[in-house]
Protein backbone atom coordinates (compact mmCIF):
# COMPACT_ATOMS: atom_id res chain seq x y z
CA UNK A 1 0.00 0.00 0.00
CA UNK A 2 2.89 2.46 0.83
CA UNK A 3 4.76 1.62 -2.63
CA UNK A 4 0.85 2.56 -4.32
CA UNK A 5 0.63 5.55 -2.13
CA UNK A 6 4.54 6.58 -3.18
CA UNK A 7 3.65 6.16 -7.00
CA UNK A 8 0.41 8.10 -6.42
CA UNK A 9 1.94 11.14 -5.27
CA UNK A 10 4.37 11.09 -7.85
CA UNK A 11 1.49 10.54 -10.51
CA UNK A 12 -0.49 13.75 -9.35
CA UNK A 13 3.09 15.76 -9.01
CA UNK A 14 2.37 16.73 -5.92
CA UNK A 15 5.24 18.98 -5.81
CA UNK A 16 3.63 21.04 -8.05
CA UNK A 17 1.68 21.88 -5.30
CA UNK A 18 3.91 24.95 -5.08
CA UNK A 19 2.08 26.85 -8.04
CA UNK A 20 -0.91 27.76 -5.61
CA UNK A 21 -0.55 26.60 -2.31
CA UNK A 22 1.85 30.44 -1.69
CA UNK A 23 -1.40 32.35 -3.74
CA UNK A 24 -3.43 31.11 -1.27
CA UNK A 25 -2.24 31.42 1.69
CA UNK A 26 -1.24 34.80 0.27
CA UNK A 27 -4.95 35.40 -0.15
CA UNK A 28 -5.91 34.37 3.50
CA UNK A 29 -3.26 36.87 5.11
CA UNK A 30 -4.29 39.79 2.39
CA UNK A 31 -7.99 39.19 2.93
CA UNK A 32 -7.40 39.05 6.71
CA UNK A 33 -5.47 41.98 6.94
CA UNK A 34 -7.81 44.25 4.25
CA UNK A 35 -11.00 43.52 5.88
CA UNK A 36 -10.17 42.12 9.46
CA UNK A 37 -7.47 44.43 10.04
CA UNK A 38 -5.02 41.59 11.29
CA UNK A 39 -3.44 38.44 10.21
CA UNK A 40 -5.27 35.11 9.92
CA UNK A 41 -4.72 32.41 12.72
CA UNK A 42 -2.45 29.54 12.58
CA UNK A 43 -5.84 26.84 12.82
CA UNK A 44 -7.26 29.23 9.94
CA UNK A 45 -3.67 28.59 7.93
CA UNK A 46 -3.82 24.66 8.95
CA UNK A 47 -7.07 24.30 7.39
CA UNK A 48 -6.45 26.37 4.40
CA UNK A 49 -3.19 24.06 3.92
CA UNK A 50 -4.81 20.85 4.27
CA UNK A 51 -8.06 21.75 1.78
CA UNK A 52 -5.10 23.29 -0.85
CA UNK A 53 -3.73 19.67 -0.35
CA UNK A 54 -7.21 17.76 -0.83
CA UNK A 55 -8.52 19.80 -3.46
CA UNK A 56 -5.01 19.69 -5.42
CA UNK A 57 -4.66 15.73 -5.26
CA UNK A 58 -8.48 15.52 -6.30
CA UNK A 59 -7.83 17.73 -9.38
CA UNK A 60 -4.61 16.21 -10.30
CA UNK A 61 -6.10 12.29 -9.64
CA UNK A 62 -9.46 13.29 -11.73
CA UNK A 63 -7.03 14.67 -14.50
CA UNK A 64 -5.36 11.63 -14.75
CA UNK A 65 -8.05 9.32 -14.64
CA UNK A 66 -10.05 11.56 -17.27
CA UNK A 67 -7.14 11.23 -19.27
CA UNK A 68 -5.71 8.51 -19.43
CA UNK A 69 -6.31 7.30 -22.91
CA UNK A 70 -4.77 10.67 -24.36
CA UNK A 71 -1.60 9.89 -21.62
CA UNK A 72 -1.52 6.50 -23.13
CA UNK A 73 -1.15 7.67 -26.38
CA UNK A 74 1.31 10.14 -25.99
CA UNK A 75 5.38 9.78 -25.86
CA UNK A 76 5.61 12.10 -23.59
CA UNK A 77 3.04 10.86 -20.72
CA UNK A 78 2.87 7.04 -21.80
CA UNK A 79 4.67 6.51 -18.92
CA UNK A 80 2.11 7.91 -16.69
CA UNK A 81 0.80 5.64 -13.60
CA UNK A 82 -2.08 4.96 -15.27
CA UNK A 83 -1.11 3.66 -18.94
CA UNK A 84 2.35 2.41 -17.51
CA UNK A 85 -0.03 -0.15 -15.25
CA UNK A 86 1.57 0.99 -12.00
CA UNK A 87 -1.81 2.11 -10.80
CA UNK A 88 -5.20 0.46 -11.25
CA UNK A 89 -8.17 3.49 -12.00
CA UNK A 90 -10.03 1.69 -9.44
CA UNK A 91 -7.34 2.86 -7.00
CA UNK A 92 -6.50 6.23 -8.32
CA UNK A 93 -10.68 6.97 -7.73
CA UNK A 94 -10.46 5.28 -4.44
CA UNK A 95 -7.80 8.21 -3.87
CA UNK A 96 -9.60 11.02 -5.47
CA UNK A 97 -12.98 10.14 -3.35
CA UNK A 98 -10.30 10.06 -0.53
CA UNK A 99 -8.94 13.46 -1.41
CA UNK A 100 -12.43 14.94 -1.31
CA UNK A 101 -13.31 13.89 1.81
CA UNK A 102 -10.32 15.74 3.02
CA UNK A 103 -11.50 18.88 1.14
CA UNK A 104 -14.74 19.26 2.43
CA UNK A 105 -13.62 18.29 6.05
CA UNK A 106 -11.25 20.92 5.93
CA UNK A 107 -13.69 23.86 4.04
CA UNK A 108 -16.12 23.12 6.73
CA UNK A 109 -13.92 24.05 9.75
CA UNK A 110 -13.56 27.46 7.68
CA UNK A 111 -15.81 30.18 6.81
CA UNK A 112 -19.41 29.21 6.46
CA UNK A 113 -19.36 31.25 2.96
CA UNK A 114 -16.36 28.99 1.57
CA UNK A 115 -18.78 25.84 2.45
CA UNK A 116 -21.50 27.25 0.15
CA UNK A 117 -19.71 27.75 -2.21
CA UNK A 118 -17.39 24.03 -2.56
CA UNK A 119 -20.10 23.00 -5.33
CA UNK A 120 -18.19 25.58 -7.57
CA UNK A 121 -14.87 24.67 -6.50
CA UNK A 122 -15.76 21.42 -7.18
CA UNK A 123 -17.43 21.72 -10.31
CA UNK A 124 -14.41 23.62 -11.72
CA UNK A 125 -11.61 20.63 -10.39
CA UNK A 126 -13.90 18.38 -12.41
CA UNK A 127 -14.46 20.16 -15.44
CA UNK A 128 -11.32 21.31 -17.05
CA UNK A 129 -10.11 18.12 -17.54
CA UNK A 130 -12.65 17.63 -20.34
CA UNK A 131 -11.91 21.32 -22.00
CA UNK A 132 -9.63 20.57 -23.81
CA UNK A 133 -11.94 18.30 -26.20
CA UNK A 134 -14.28 21.45 -26.85
CA UNK A 135 -12.13 24.27 -26.79
CA UNK A 136 -8.53 25.55 -26.94
CA UNK A 137 -9.87 28.39 -24.03
CA UNK A 138 -8.90 25.60 -21.96
CA UNK A 139 -5.59 26.96 -20.40
CA UNK A 140 -8.05 30.06 -19.27
CA UNK A 141 -10.34 27.58 -17.48
CA UNK A 142 -7.57 25.98 -15.97
CA UNK A 143 -6.07 29.54 -15.07
CA UNK A 144 -10.12 30.09 -13.67
CA UNK A 145 -9.50 27.06 -11.68
CA UNK A 146 -6.15 27.32 -10.13
CA UNK A 147 -7.47 30.97 -9.12
CA UNK A 148 -9.59 29.62 -6.77
CA UNK A 149 -6.89 29.09 -4.06
CA UNK A 150 -6.38 32.67 -3.54
CA UNK A 151 -10.01 33.46 -4.06
CA UNK A 152 -10.96 30.88 -1.95
CA UNK A 153 -7.87 31.59 1.25
CA UNK A 154 -9.52 35.42 1.37
CA UNK A 155 -13.35 34.01 1.62
CA UNK A 156 -12.00 31.33 3.82
CA UNK A 157 -10.26 33.91 6.56
CA UNK A 158 -13.04 36.45 5.67
CA UNK A 159 -16.55 35.41 4.48
CA UNK A 160 -16.51 38.65 2.03
CA UNK A 161 -15.44 38.93 -1.61
CA UNK A 162 -13.80 42.02 -2.68
CA UNK A 163 -12.20 44.32 -6.04
CA UNK A 164 -9.14 43.51 -4.08
CA UNK A 165 -9.82 39.67 -3.86
CA UNK A 166 -11.62 39.67 -7.56
CA UNK A 167 -8.14 41.36 -9.17
CA UNK A 168 -6.15 38.61 -7.42
CA UNK A 169 -8.57 36.58 -8.88
CA UNK A 170 -7.66 37.84 -12.18
CA UNK A 171 -3.79 38.11 -11.76
CA UNK A 172 -3.35 34.49 -10.58
CA UNK A 173 -5.90 33.37 -14.03
CA UNK A 174 -4.07 34.56 -16.43
CA UNK A 175 -0.86 33.85 -14.67
CA UNK A 176 -1.80 30.17 -14.75
CA UNK A 177 -3.09 30.43 -18.36
CA UNK A 178 -0.08 31.72 -19.59
CA UNK A 179 2.17 29.29 -18.17
CA UNK A 180 -0.26 26.89 -19.03
CA UNK A 181 -0.03 27.91 -22.94
CA UNK A 182 4.03 27.73 -23.09
CA UNK A 183 3.81 24.04 -21.46
CA UNK A 184 1.28 23.10 -24.24
CA UNK A 185 4.09 23.87 -26.69
CA UNK A 186 5.27 20.48 -25.87
CA UNK A 187 1.95 18.79 -27.20
CA UNK A 188 1.41 20.90 -29.91
CA UNK A 189 1.98 18.23 -33.03
CA UNK A 190 0.01 15.60 -30.59
CA UNK A 191 -2.94 17.64 -30.05
CA UNK A 192 -3.35 18.32 -33.21
CA UNK A 193 -2.90 14.68 -33.96
CA UNK A 194 -5.17 13.69 -31.49
CA UNK A 195 -8.09 16.46 -32.63
CA UNK A 196 -7.92 18.13 -28.95
CA UNK A 197 -7.91 21.79 -28.68
CA UNK A 198 -5.24 23.85 -27.17
CA UNK A 199 -3.68 27.25 -27.84
CA UNK A 200 -0.71 25.89 -29.39
CA UNK A 201 -2.14 23.91 -31.30
CA UNK A 202 -5.13 26.45 -32.86
CA UNK A 203 -2.44 28.66 -33.49
CA UNK A 204 0.91 27.65 -33.79
CA UNK A 205 3.46 27.74 -31.15
CA UNK A 206 5.19 30.90 -32.37
CA UNK A 207 1.65 32.58 -31.89
CA UNK A 208 0.97 31.04 -28.95
CA UNK A 209 4.04 32.29 -27.00
CA UNK A 210 2.75 35.75 -27.76
CA UNK A 211 -0.71 34.89 -26.50
CA UNK A 212 1.31 33.57 -23.32
CA UNK A 213 3.02 36.75 -22.98
CA UNK A 214 -0.01 38.86 -23.30
CA UNK A 215 -1.51 37.05 -20.39
CA UNK A 216 1.54 37.57 -18.12
CA UNK A 217 1.07 40.92 -19.01
CA UNK A 218 -2.48 41.01 -17.68
CA UNK A 219 -1.12 39.02 -14.38
CA UNK A 220 1.86 42.26 -13.58
CA UNK A 221 -0.90 44.87 -13.98
CA UNK A 222 -3.07 42.58 -11.70
CA UNK A 223 -0.07 42.32 -9.32
CA UNK A 224 0.68 46.00 -9.26
CA UNK A 225 -3.34 46.75 -8.75
CA UNK A 226 -3.57 44.41 -5.93
CA UNK A 227 -0.49 46.63 -4.03
CA UNK A 228 -2.11 50.12 -5.26
CA UNK A 229 -5.37 48.87 -4.06
CA UNK A 230 -4.64 47.04 -0.42
CA UNK A 231 -2.80 49.84 0.75
CA UNK A 232 0.63 47.32 0.75
CA UNK A 233 3.93 49.16 0.84
CA UNK A 234 7.61 48.87 -0.36
CA UNK A 235 8.36 45.15 0.31
CA UNK A 236 5.25 44.05 -1.39
CA UNK A 237 6.22 46.07 -4.44
CA UNK A 238 9.64 44.51 -4.63
CA UNK A 239 8.21 41.16 -4.16
CA UNK A 240 6.46 42.34 -7.31
CA UNK A 241 9.19 43.46 -9.48
CA UNK A 242 11.30 40.46 -9.10
CA UNK A 243 7.84 38.17 -9.93
CA UNK A 244 7.55 40.40 -13.27
CA UNK A 245 11.28 39.86 -13.55
CA UNK A 246 10.43 36.32 -13.32
CA UNK A 247 7.46 36.35 -15.86
CA UNK A 248 10.07 38.83 -18.14
CA UNK A 249 12.54 35.62 -18.08
CA UNK A 250 10.59 32.87 -18.18
CA UNK A 251 9.75 34.16 -21.95
CA UNK A 252 13.12 35.40 -22.35
CA UNK A 253 14.20 31.91 -22.11
CA UNK A 254 12.07 30.57 -24.72
CA UNK A 255 11.75 30.47 -28.97
CA UNK A 256 9.70 28.71 -31.66
CA UNK A 257 12.53 27.37 -32.35
CA UNK A 258 14.14 26.14 -28.69
CA UNK A 259 11.77 25.15 -26.31
CA UNK A 260 14.54 22.92 -24.11
CA UNK A 261 14.34 25.00 -20.91
CA UNK A 262 10.29 24.93 -20.87
CA UNK A 263 10.63 22.73 -17.53
CA UNK A 264 12.42 25.01 -16.17
CA UNK A 265 9.85 27.47 -17.12
CA UNK A 266 7.14 25.76 -15.96
CA UNK A 267 8.08 23.86 -12.95
CA UNK A 268 11.03 26.58 -11.11
CA UNK A 269 10.38 29.24 -12.32
CA UNK A 270 6.91 29.63 -11.64
CA UNK A 271 6.78 27.74 -8.64
CA UNK A 272 9.85 30.44 -7.14
CA UNK A 273 7.49 33.38 -8.53
CA UNK A 274 4.38 32.10 -6.51
CA UNK A 275 6.61 32.00 -3.20
CA UNK A 276 8.13 35.40 -3.44
CA UNK A 277 5.48 37.30 -3.75
CA UNK A 278 3.69 35.32 -1.03
CA UNK A 279 7.05 35.70 1.12
CA UNK A 280 7.09 39.65 0.59
CA UNK A 281 3.43 40.35 1.03
CA UNK A 282 3.75 38.08 4.36
CA UNK A 283 6.93 40.69 5.19
CA UNK A 284 5.02 43.53 4.29
CA UNK A 285 2.10 42.97 6.17
CA UNK A 286 4.02 41.55 9.44
CA UNK A 287 5.74 45.47 9.42
CA UNK A 288 2.61 47.09 8.85
CA UNK A 289 0.93 45.43 12.22
CA UNK A 290 4.09 45.34 14.32
CA UNK A 291 5.03 49.20 13.64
Amino acid sequence: MFKKFKVFLEMIKIEHTLFALPFAFMGAILGSYVINGHLPLWSQIGWILLAMIGARTAAMSLNRLIDQVFDGKNPRTMMRAIPAGLLRSSEVVLFTLISLVIFFWAVTQLDPLALKLLPIAIFMLVIYSYTKRFTWLCHVILGMTLGLAPLGGWIAVTGHFSWTAIVFYIAVTFWTAGFDVIYACADEEFDREEGLYSIPSRFGIARALKIAQGFHVITAVGLIAIGIMAGLGWWYFAGAVIALAILFYQHYILTPKDLSRLQTSFFTLNSTLSLIVFVFTLIDLVVKQWW
